[in-house]
């Protein structure tokens, strides 16, 4: 008689900057691995976790009423020491003794750097997209950007209220920093003037002065610029258009606010999607991958291949913006 296969042990961590979904990733991994009857560590503070035996023992019971929540019911840390050769050596180590048959590491692009090296030295990895700033290049979507763009927007919809009451220029800081789909989003949706991103390096504040000015003298009452964190000097921006146009002018940092509270719809469902086919990925033995959303599927790529893709921009969104603001 054929002995019993031994069921899968797969680990799970969340690792950089926390994202809106994914709570709900977890959940899926954890629940689909229940139905397959496999088992789930869960590593908290990532990487930190695996490196220092902080770890769960996952059940179905475990992820009971998290879909809902914000944040990473395993906490995430930034690992200094999973940068270093040492630091990936004794993490695949940690995963050997534990018995770990697949690593499910849930995060962005500094993330899946510390699985690839893992991958190297023998740890089958999947990596589930995660990140505000939807700056993966191999993906069309990541956990957690369109809450932090529904945030974003419901925070300039406030303000607009109030710069329109005040006749002010509003300039408004949101996230990310080296890529500018947040800001470019937002500004979109929020009937913005201006969008400076880190994208358009070559911005200067005369022109922005400029454009309040000749939109003040169409019969604009407000204008809204905003700007992506990677790009800086909001505060100085402000106080640059106040005293160059007698126009009171202020700065809002949205900051943090856009990572926190509950998930969208569609955070929950593509991060449960890819949850659920990380597990089936592992369950086929097709390892050391990437979940991807592209052209409107979900897919996977080699990890190599995912992380040696270059992001492309184009103008189309920023020219729409300035069209539409006329």
């Amino acid at each position: 008689m054929k002995p019993p296969t031994k069921p899968k042990r797969i680990g799970i961590l969340t690792s950089g900057g926390d994202a809106p979904g994914m709570n709900a990733a977890i959940r899926a991994v954890v629940r689909t691995s229940a139905y397959k009857r496999m088992n789930v560590v869960g590593f908290k503070r990532g990487f930190e976790g695996l490196l220092h035996g902080q770890m769960i023992e996952m059940n179905a019971r475990s992820v009971s009423d998290i879909i809902h929540r914000g944040g990473t019911m395993l906490l995430t840390a930034r690992c200094e020491e999973m940068l270093t050769e040492e630091g990936q050596r004794k993490a695949a180590g940690f995963c050997e003794i534990l018995e770990i048959d697949a690593l499910i590491v849930i995060g962005g692009d500094g993330s899946f750097q510390g699985a690839l090296a893992l991958s190297k030295l023998g740890v089958p990895v999947i990596g589930i997209p995660a990140t505000i700033d939807l700056d993966i290049p191999c993906t069309d979507y990541t956990i957690g950007f369109d809450t932090a763009i529904n945030n974003g927007m419901e925070a300039i919809n406030k303000i607009r209220d109030t710069s329109s009451s005040h006749e002010r220029c509003s300039v408004v800081e949101v996230m990310g920093r080296a890529a500018g789909h947040i800001a470019l989003w937002c500004s979109l949706t929020g009937g913005a003037e201006e969008a400076l991103i880190p994208e358009n390096p070559g911005w200067k504040a005369e022109r922005v002065i400029q454009q309040v000015i000749e939109n003040r003298a169409k019969g604009k009452t407000q204008n809204l610029i905003v700007v992506a964190e990677g790009v800086g000097g909001t505060q100085a921006l402000a106080r640059e258009i106040q005293a160059k146009t007698g126009i009171e002018a202020r700065a809002t940092i949205l900051g943090h606010l856009q990572r926190g509270g509950s998930p969208t719809a569609v955070d929950r469902m593509h991060a449960s999607v890819m949850g659920y086919r990380a597990v089936e990925l592992i369950e086929k033995n097709e390892l050391n991958r990437i979940l991807i959303y592209k052209d409107g599927k979900h897919s996977s790529l080699p990890i190599e291949e995912a992380l040696a893709v270059k992001g492309k921009y184009t103008n189309e969104m920023y020219e729409m913006i300035k069209i539409l603001a006329i």
